[in-house]
């Protein structure tokens, strides 16, 4: 048999799915544009921040972007205004890689599932329950999402070790802290952002939010648990059976009744882990209210999460030459995920040098203007998905449209609080629907799991999560949530 490669593997099958997905996308974004007349806001600085003005919107000549180009896109973005953004999404990528490969290869990562899973013998449901809520609320209170990558796999194993599947496992980490995100309750990269641009109180009207925060909590938990109790009584029911049953493979040689060999040292090194793992959350909890740690949070957080790779590893009784190789093999099977990164950025790069992104906007605005307030918040939350289409970062996208939205919201009434809301309703959730979002994908490729049964698998919680977000804009409609 052949060699189980250390680490986070993107398979090719994933990989290739998603690469035609994208370039498909690219296509018809570019081809918009011979649809939609180009126009443009004229931007302004406002507090250091660049913000539209939302009375300057003018049609212009169609930019000379000929079609090859937008193929060369994806290597253009890097030297985009986000370029830098990307770069270092790519390299807290590989750092996580090569530390994820380095910790399973030494045994460390199956060692910490074991302990873990006799922790919550007979309780395993609550364990998913208090996993699902911790997920959620790093999400909801700090904005974390591209950080939860490297704990990805251990929460995939343990769903493996408990008797679920590979969906129940991305579920209760990756889904989790998205729905976690756009429930928010102090996301510094939503609520913050937006309520600082809408000239709010910063956190202010988390009544509500908790409020929303407990009612998604619930609605994803029954969701979450009612399929895990279907594929742990009839396995042959999970919609990625057939793929999950080589997966599985990694884990079945490993006893949960009997320590290994090395376990003083795998103790050791368990313990040097989890410390660095608390110096990581305290990174997450503090970047968002630090401005020096918060600009660098991505970054800090990979090299932390390899230096704990090495330092773990070695601890555990891995040689140099062994962690090397793993580390190697960690990046390698990470690497696919670059080009999909580079496609995906790409899809806003092509529509804003084509000139239809403000006039997207433009015609969005202008149909919010004559709504009835009920009406206009609700196509103020499907504008947000909308963009969330283009733009992943909901610190650029609340700069883009916030602007916009927040005179429309006081010209048919509706509470600047409340227009905060719809806002963020819209930015979080899509994340973990949009082929456009390459986490997704790196999550997805990390994976058997393909991007089409994962749809197929969420489509019914999105539609609750829709409807859900919509009555609670009705209910602060309502209430007159704001003040003001």
């Amino acid at each position: 048999m052949e060699q189980q490669k250390a680490g986070a593997q993107i398979g090719l099958r994933a990989f290739l799915q998603a690469l035609i997905l994208l370039l498909i996308l690219m296509i018809l974004t570019g081809m918009l544009s011979f649809w939609i007349p180009a126009g443009s806001y004229v931007r302004v600085m406002q507090d250091g921040r660049e913000v539209i003005d939302p009375d300057s919107f003018r049609l212009m000549d169609r930019p000379d972007y000929p079609f090859w180009r937008w193929f060369t896109a994806p290597f253009e973005v890097l030297a985009s205004p986000s370029g830098l953004t990307i770069i270092a999404i790519l390299v807290f990528l590989l750092m996580i890689g090569g530390a994820f490969a380095m910790l399973d290869g030494s045994g460390i990562l199956k060692f910490v599932l074991a302990r873990i899973v006799r922790q919550f013998e007979g309780r395993k449901y609550t364990l998913l329950m208090v996993v699902v809520l911790f997920f959620m609320l790093m999400g909801a209170f700090f904005g974390i999402s591209e950080e939860v990558v490297p704990l990805v796999p251990v929460i995939l194993g343990l769903s493996y070790l408990l008797g679920w599947d590979s969906l129940v496992g991305v579920g209760m980490s990756y889904l989790a802290v998205n729905i976690g995100f756009s429930a928010a309750i102090t996301n510094p990269f939503t609520i913050g952002v937006a309520q600082r641009i809408a000239g709010l109180p910063a956190f202010s009207g988390a009544w509500l939010r908790v409020i929303v925060f407990v009612c998604f909590y619930a609605l994803f938990s029954l969701f979450l648990v009612r399929y895990a109790r279907k594929v742990e009584k009839h396995p042959e029911l999970s919609p990625v059976y057939q793929e999950d049953r080589q997966a599985r493979q990694k884990y079945q040689g490993f006893r949960l009744d009997e320590m290994p060999p090395q376990h003083l040292r795998a103790d050791r090194a368990m313990v040097v882990f989890l410390v660095f793992l608390l110096v990581i959350l305290i990174v997450l909890l503090g970047g968002p209210f630090v401005p020096a740690i918060s600009d660098y949070a991505l970054l800090l957080v990979g090299f932390l999460f390899l230096v704990a790779g090495v330092v773990s590893g070695y601890i555990a009784g891995g040689n140099w030459n062994a962690l090397l190789k793993a580390a190697g093999q960690g990046v390698l099977g990470i690497a696919p995920g670059i080009p999909l990164i580079l496609m995906a950025a790409s899809i806003k790069h092509i529509a804003a040098q084509a000139g239809i992104m403000d006039t997207i906007l433009h015609h969005a605005a202008g149909a919010i203007a004559n709504a009835s307030p009920f009406l206009a918040l609700v196509l103020a939350f499907l504008l947000t998905l909308l963009l969330e289409l283009f733009i992943g970062s909901a610190t650029a996208k609340a700069f883009l449209v916030m602007p916009i939205l927040l005179p429309l919201a006081d010209l048919v009434g509706i509470t600047r609080q409340l227009t905060v809301t719809a806002y963020c309703f819209g930015d979080g959730f899509a994340n973990a629907a949009y082929p456009t979002n390459p986490v997704l994908l790196i999550v997805l490729g990390l994976t058997v799991i393909s991007y089409p049964k994962w749809i197929s698998w969420s489509l019914r919680l999105w539609v609750w999560v829709l409807l859900l977000s919509i009555v609670f804009l009705g209910v602060g409609l309502a209430v007159g949530f704001g003040p003001f």
